[in-house]
């Protein structure tokens, strides 16, 4: 049976590419010493370091688990060029999205730690939601006014307030004034589709 550390020697993979380097450099990169990275992909760290400097070749699990722990791509790890991110984001370019009567436009570039929203909230739209996620949230009222749901205590936001709170906390979102509200939202969930951000099923009694 073969163990997680398994792999091809060196020299028994000319189907790979050199990956040492990129390993290497992409877990410096992560700010990884090479124990941490060793022990969150279940490997040695001699394993590790050997497959750093190409005494080794990974394996497909290798590269998947690395990939994930590095916050890259296994395309990356094989020194595959990756199309470069843009920083800038037009608004013209912000095609909206339309979930529970609310309106959401992505406001920075997909692939990222977090992710970037420009959201318009009726009046009396999904007022009865509560969320409760892993990551975090930071709200940046806009226009009109926010009622905020923490748990058990309640707030109001004007324009210019602003929220930061752990996204375990139940939570809900609704718009003070019949014309609506605006808000600026980042949370680091990467993975929701972004119409589940702040819509999904009823956990709990929050009147």
């Amino acid at each position: 049976m073969s163990t997680p550390e398994s792999g091809p020697p060196a020299g028994q993979a000319d189907d790979l590419p050199a990956v040492a380097p990129q390993l290497r450099a992409l877990r410096r990169r992560a700010s990884l010493t090479l124990e941490a990275a060793a022990r969150a992909a279940g490997l040695s760290p001699a394993h590790l370091s050997r497959l750093e400097t190409g005494q080794r070749q990974p394996s497909l699990p290798m590269l998947l688990a690395l990939a994930r722990i590095y916050g890259t791509t296994v395309s990356e790890l094989l020194g595959e060029s990756v199309a470069e991110r843009d920083a800038i984001v037009r608004a013209a370019d912000m095609e909206p999205t339309r979930a529970g009567g609310w309106t959401y436009h992505q406001a920075g570039a997909a692939g990222r730690g977090m992710q970037t929203l420009r959201v318009n909230v009726p009046h009396g739209s999904q007022g009865d939601i509560v969320r409760v996620h892993p990551g975090e949230e930071w709200l940046y009222v806009l226009k009109g006014r926010l009622r905020l749901r923490l748990g058990d205590s309640t707030h109001l936001l004007a324009p210019g307030d602003s929220a930061h709170f752990d996204s375990l906390t139940p939570h809900r979102i609704a718009a003070e004034d019949p014309d609506g509200l605006e808000l600026l939202f980042v949370h680091t969930l990467l993975q929701s589709p972004t119409a589940a951000l702040c819509l999904g099923p009823h956990t709990g009694e929050m009147s």
